[in-house]
């Protein structure tokens, strides 16, 4: 154990580790990437955390650079939760600390996971109505702001998040709030760095009006601090906007106070199966209207896959080699809007398969929906690397996306199959590769660039489901156009003087750097 890390353990209540092989479990996350830490910290109180902070803080005004990462449980798909320096893990941090049944409202710690918190939620007939992975964290659905299947209905984690706890570079907590004129005006004349942050960031929006504006208005990109748009309104102002997407670069989240709603029926699902694309968008366009809780389209071929491995998926692939299955569920009115579905199937081709929420059918509607879990999962000889997902595309352009991709298959001799959300209109590829092909890393390169291109021209955006962090900044670094970059790097300078705050990530992230740290080692687990 080397002195800094003795002295951090004497610092802090909670624990701090510089053992090789802690270090190397930290190495990796969900990413295609894999960078190890020098330390990885653990946290058991937002103290322990600014401690931290104050501390590599001070050594970066001593020209000591050390990045500063937060991550909650690993599950980040574009590099943003790893670090070449120290990792804060927030897993300790991870307890319910109030809840106030009549108002609806739960202040709970940044490391609880979503599972976590609705189980207990549960027990009050309350829930946060959010389709994340088990276990992913608040802080990190904040972090990373990933649309989920559910945002098309219910609007993402910032529906629902009311104020948050941030610890700032320097050590300072922030706790969000939204400012009126006359309370902007006495917050912005403190002489404290939060003071300082108001004081900048309204003279940042009133500069930047014009651009600011363009951005809430066009912009299906988390690439950047594209949330600005939603820090001034009207004569207001409230930071907590920016830390939707901002992956860990302008502070570390460690409280939240969260607004939960009344839990709804137990969903009933229809799975529609089409021949062409067109249909199947044609048929979403339609049950659009009817508010469904879900509504994601999959290749065909994920769900063959799923079945080539034991699952009982005969009833959805019926009479078809190929096409596209469309799942809907429906958490309101849902025995009336599966009549009327009933009712519509005439209208579509007689290739088309419905299967409907049934006693004889529910054992298949389960194994559909653990059939994208399968396809990831189990690969042989290789990997579902994520290096093009979570990208933005308008629906109706989805039949000229998938006839360009055939391209880059073929160029590539890589095997793709689209899913995603019709929804909000959120799409992924994960094709396999071999990890131990010495032109992986070339491989993967070309794909993220050439699929890019493509979404891109199709009116699409790369970072549209989820933020840049390493990966996808490759690609958006170099696309952004300059008064919106110089935009976020003043936002960033302003919260992070001294560059520690997860600083090759977002628009410091390296082309060069991340292109030569793609992992070699298959994960031993896929969670999606």
């Amino acid at each position: 154990m080397g002195k800094i890390t003795k002295y951090l353990n004497q610092l802090i209540v909670g624990n701090v580790f510089d053992s090789p092989e802690i270090l190397d479990t930290y190495a990796k996350d969900q990413s295609a990437l894999m960078v190890k830490p020098k330390f990885v910290a653990f946290p058991e109180s937002t103290d322990d955390i600014r401690k931290l902070i104050r501390f590599f803080n001070q050594l970066a005004t001593k020209d000591i650079n050390v990045a500063v990462t937060a991550r909650g449980s690993g599950l980040d798909t574009t590099g943003a939760d790893l670090s070449n320096g120290v990792i804060i893990s927030t897993e300790k941090l991870n307890h319910l600390l109030e809840i106030d049944t009549r108002e609806k409202l739960v202040r709970v710690q940044s490391g609880i996971t979503l599972k976590e918190l609705n189980t207990a939620l549960s027990v009050s007939g309350l829930t946060i109505p959010i389709d994340g992975r088990d276990g992913e964290t608040i802080g990190g659905l904040i972090s990373s702001f990933s649309s989920d299947n559910c945002a098309g209905k219910y609007g993402g984690i910032s529906n629902y998040v009311e104020k948050i706890e941030v610890v700032l570079a320097n050590g300072d907590c922030l706790q969000t709030e939204r400012y009126k004129k006359y309370a902007l005006a006495k917050k912005a004349v403190e002489k404290s760095f939060e003071g300082e942050l108001y004081r900048k960031m309204a003279k940042i929006t009133k500069e930047n009006r014009d651009l600011i504006e363009k951005i809430g208005k066009e912009n299906h990109s988390l690439a950047g601090y594209s949330a600005i748009a939603q820090v001034p309104v009207k004569e207001t102002l409230d930071l907590m906007p920016l830390f939707f997407g901002a992956e860990g670069t302008l502070g570390i989240i460690s409280e939240v106070i969260l607004k939960a709603v009344p839990l709804k029926n137990k969903p009933e699902r229809v799975v529609a199966t089409f021949k062409e694309i067109d249909q199947a968008v044609k048929y979403a366009d339609t049950i659009s209207a009817l508010k469904p809780r879900q509504l994601n389209l999959y290749d065909l071929s994920i769900i063959m896959e799923a079945r080539e491995t034991g699952k009982n998926l005969d009833g959805v692939i019926k009479k078809l080699d190929d096409g596209f299955v469309v799942f809907a569920n429906f958490d309101e009115r849902s025995k009336w809007i599966i009549k009327k579905i009933m009712s519509m199937q005439d209208e579509f081709p007689r290739t088309a398969r419905f299967i409907f929420e049934s006693q004889n059918d529910r054992p298949t509607l389960n194994e559909f929906e653990n059939s994208l879990t399968n396809y990831l999962s189990y690969v042989k000889n290789g990997e579902r690397v994520p290096v093009l997902t979570d990208f933005y595309l308008p629906i109706h352009n989805l039949d000229i996306f998938l006839k360009d991709i055939k391209v880059i298959e073929e160029k590539l001799g890589l095997k793709m199959e689209i899913f995603g959300s019709l929804s909000n209109s959120i799409f992924s590829l994960r094709p396999k590769f071999d990890l131990n092909d010495p032109d992986f890393n070339k491989k993967a390169t070309t794909f993220l660039r050439a699929g890019a291109y493509i979404i891109n021209r199709e009116g699409g955006k790369l970072a549209g489901g989820t933020p840049e962090g390493r990966l996808k900044a490759v690609v958006t670094n170099t696309t952004m156009l300059e008064p919106e970059k110089k935009l976020y790097s003043d936002i960033k300078k302003l919260f992070d003087h001294n560059n520690i705050l997860n600083p090759d990530i977002k628009l410091g992230a390296n082309s060069k750097f991340t292109l030569t740290h793609f992992r070699t080692e298959i994960l031993a687990k896929v969670v999606i």
